[in-house]
């Protein structure tokens, strides 16, 4: 079957699906394979969920006219998503970083949805599959759409932007993210560069951030470009607070964020100088960013009784660590307690990079530190911190039930579950 007429019988559905446990009524089924798993055992179990098709890649599954035979239903599904994109007069922003990406592509979607229809990322749907099904979230009346593209091998971010063909380019920064398998940071650079490469093949316009040299120096001389920055670029801004929530001055107008730390500053301007860009005033621009509240972990300030904590406890590399106890470290408050949890995907030099977190940490005054994860725990041992090998051990203790009227900050890798520390406090 063409990608054309798979489009046709796709624009008869309700929306498209890849899982039965929560397929809508009349959604198109893609029988999707993974290593474990075959997707085209469940075409039937889909159909009488409610689906109206199901697409399948082995022909035995293929019982009567509403199961969708292709030769691949992973690259039908990529195919059909470009396919799509392509046919609608929709403007595409394709957002990819280091760390950022979601708080940004979030904050973006905060300030274009005052003054247009808007589609975007939503969770962590920016893999190879996740993009084309958010694709597929765009209808006739959107008129711009945010995707998120997530990468942890070079080659990836080149494949997402032929998928999602965006109009607009911004990378949030380049840090020390998937380091194994992008090998290096240079190979971390090389590969969320893509998304620039791609943008100046077709020649589309980039955002640039002008504080970031690694970003001026991926982006070269290309010309079509617009740029925020405290001291030069299309956009200008000064930071008036970061202690703890975020107050920027841009022109005469004081945004205040709910959201804390230097590095959540070029988040927000981003949003600004992309809302600036396709016109929006000012004031809309400071409603979407006042109004944006952060979510599932991330850069949330939270109060619990007397104590106040800081969550960013979704997602956890070396540049975001440093970054956040650097801000910790400078809050201005008594009682200060930081809990950091193990640091995932850093290859070969993860011990080494968890041991200069903790060697760092050593440094740190006036603030009780705790250590959570195996990989912390298989560092040297320093007799002023707390060591727990995982949550489950670290609530165990009950130190956590202890803790008063004090601040908080909680930063570690999603797979450590600090958000529990919340409910044992």
């Amino acid at each position: 079957m063409s990608i054309e007429d798979l489009h046709n019988l796709f624009k008869k559905c309700s929306g498209v699906s890849t899982d039965t446990r929560s397929i809508g009524k009349n959604e198109l089924f893609f029988s999707l394979k993974g290593p474990n798993f075959n997707g085209n055992k469940y075409a039937k179990k889909a159909i009488e969920n409610g689906a109206k098709y199901a697409v399948v890649d082995e022909k035995e599954f293929a019982i009567d006219e509403r199961y969708i035979l292709v030769e691949n239903c992973l690259e039908s599904l990529q195919k059909l998503s470009n396919y799509h994109r392509n046919k609608l007069k929709v403007k595409v922003i394709g957002i990819t970083g280091s760390n950022g990406k979601t708080t940004s592509k979030e904050l973006i979607n905060s300030v274009l949805k005052t003054n247009f229809k808007t589609s975007f990322t939503h969770g962590n749907l920016n893999n190879h599959i996740g993009v084309p099904l958010t694709l597929l979230k765009i209808n006739s009346e959107t008129e711009i759409a945010i995707i998120e593209m997530g990468a942890n091998h070079i080659g990836e971010i080149a494949f997402l932007s032929k998928i999602c063909n965006p109009d607009f380019g911004y990378i949030t920064n380049f840090g020390k993210a998937h380091l194994e398998g992008f090998g290096s940071e240079e190979g971390v650079v090389k590969g969320k560069k893509e998304l620039y490469d791609y943008m100046k093949g077709k020649k589309g316009l980039i955002f640039q951030n002008n504080d970031d040299h690694k970003q001026i120096k991926c982006v070269g001389d290309y010309q079509n470009v617009y740029c925020f920055g405290k001291s030069k670029g299309d956009i200008k801004y000064l930071v008036k607070s970061v202690n703890p929530e975020i107050e920027i001055k841009v022109n005469e107008t004081l945004i205040k964020s709910s959201l804390f730390g230097n590095h959540n500053v070029e988040n927000i301007m981003a949003a600004v100088a992309i809302g600036k860009y396709f016109k929006i005033d000012l004031e809309k621009i400071k409603i979407g960013i006042e109004d944006y509240i952060s979510s599932n972990n991330r850069s949330q300030i939270i109060k619990k009784g007397s104590n106040k904590i800081i969550l960013d406890a979704y997602n956890a590399n070396p540049s975001s660590m440093y970054a956040a106890i650097k801000f910790f470290e400078n809050f201005s408050e008594k009682n200060k307690i930081l809990i950091l949890g193990d640091m995932f995907e850093l290859g070969k030099d993860s011990n080494k990079y968890h041991q200069e977190i903790a060697e760092y940490c050593r440094n740190i005054k006036d603030t009780k530190i705790f250590l959570v994860g195996k990989l912390f725990c298989s560092t040297t041992r320093f007799k002023e911190f707390n060591y727990s090998e995982n949550i489950d051990n670290l609530i165990s203790k009950g130190d956590l039930s202890k803790i008063k009227k004090s601040y908080l900050f909680i930063k570690g890798s999603r797979g450590i579950k600090l958000e529990k520390v919340i409910d044992n406090i």
